[in-house]
């Protein structure tokens, strides 16, 4: 059976010049075909109703005298004098001109030329796409794009005076305050509201529209936490393990809230006697799409589950909550030599369990929640893990 072409099956003149006018009247954007001396053999209707004029206005005329000379614009004519024959196609070439009726547009043009086995002169498609109107809704969106990037600066900066004016005025409310519990209550407070001035700082510095690299950030978001609630007459210190990573914004925004929530914890549980050494660690590790956090210190430890029990401190509601929005679970593992505290992506606590299942029981480190642990890591084990 002989395969369908063009050839075979409109080998009649006629029937071909037929099919090629279908087909430059089907296409949607003006589409004018020229001869070798770009004069204009045939248009689309298209180009008709766009630049409303009619076909004996156009066709057999020179395309730069069409319209008392509309078409004559400096772009074009290089386009088809020059770029075209040299490279017989030119893609997205755009040109701006004042057009009667139209007023000042800018078009979009496409070319080919086309060579024939006959020995027929070449002639050249030309297509004229109108962008004025896309190029002018692109560049209102730009400018909506930069008034609201002003305004969230703007807005930003509003927040962050208002939570330093209202850190300050719950502190010097705890200075006068006669109740000690009144003022413990108003000094943990007075540390949330920095933490998260500090963190909105932080997140506003790394998030650049896209993910957020996790280790610089909260390196960031560390030193910031450091500066405002270590004192200078202790001796803990507040550092990232080095890593690779990155989150979405949202997502580090929800990591930083419990980096935060679990560095505060370790600062009022950890060390209730002041001591050389003292250290907390965080840590962020990535396997693919998913992801664990780690905030481990070398405190006098913590009651095993703390985090499961049903009545536990804000803190901790804080970061069950963050957790469970971020499809992740929160594991506990304390000893005498400190507590390690994890929020692992839930896909990456069962890879790591899956993998764990083939490790010797001495050698387990990692667990499902609410199982036994075989036995208590050491301290530098829960900082690696």
């Amino acid at each position: 059976m002989r395969p369908i072409t063009f050839r075979n099956q409109f080998s009649d003149v006629a029937d071909a010049c037929a099919l090629a006018q279908a087909i430059v009247d089907t296409v949607r954007e003006p589409v004018i075909v020229l001869d070798g001396e770009l004069r204009v053999i045939a248009a689309s209707r298209s180009f008709y109703s766009v630049f409303k004029v009619s076909p004996e206005e156009t066709q057999g005329l020179p395309l730069f005298e069409l319209g008392d000379g509309q078409w004559d614009i400096p772009g074009l004519r290089v386009l088809l004098e020059k770029i075209v024959p040299e490279h017989g196609v030119m893609q997205d070439y755009e040109v701006e001109h004042e057009l009667p009726d139209l007023g000042h547009r800018t078009m979009c043009l496409n070319a080919r030329q086309v060579f024939y086995e006959g020995g027929a002169e070449s002639t050249i498609l030309l297509s004229i796409e109108d962008i004025t109107e896309r190029l002018e809704a692109e560049r209102h969106m730009e400018g909506l794009l930069r008034y609201k990037e002003a305004l969230l600066d703007e807005m930003e900066h509003r927040i962050a005076n208002s939570l330093q004016i209202i850190a300050s005025i719950i502190l010097m409310r705890a200075r006068n305050v006669k109740s000690e519990e009144t003022r413990l209550y108003l000094n943990d407070a007075h540390k949330r509201v920095i933490s998260v001035a500090a963190l909105q700082k932080q997140l506003r510095q790394f998030a650049g529209g896209g993910d957020v690299a996790m280790v610089p950030y909260l390196s960031s978001l560390c030193e910031a936490l450091a500066a405002s609630m270590i004192g200078e007459s202790q001796t803990v210190s507040l550092e990232v393990v080095e890593g690779v990573g990155s989150a979405t914004a949202p997502q580090a925004e929800s990591l930083g809230l419990i980096a935060t929530e679990l560095v505060m914890n370790a600062l009022k549980h950890a060390f209730p006697v002041d001591m050389a050494g003292q250290s907390i660690r965080v840590s962020y590790e990535v396997d693919g799409a998913n992801w664990k956090l780690s905030v481990a210190d070398n405190g006098v430890g913590k009651p095993e589950g703390v985090f499961a029990q049903p009545k536990t401190g804000l803190g901790t509601g804080i970061v069950k909550a963050l957790a469970q929005q971020l499809d992740a679970v929160v594991e506990t593992i304390a000893n005498a030599n400190g507590t390690c505290v994890t929020i692992t992506h839930v896909t990456f606590a069962e890879t790591v369990n899956s993998a764990s299942a083939h490790v010797p029981t001495a050698q387990k480190d990692r667990r499902a929640p609410g199982s036994t642990p075989p036995r208590a890591p050491t301290y530098g084990e829960a900082w690696v893990n």
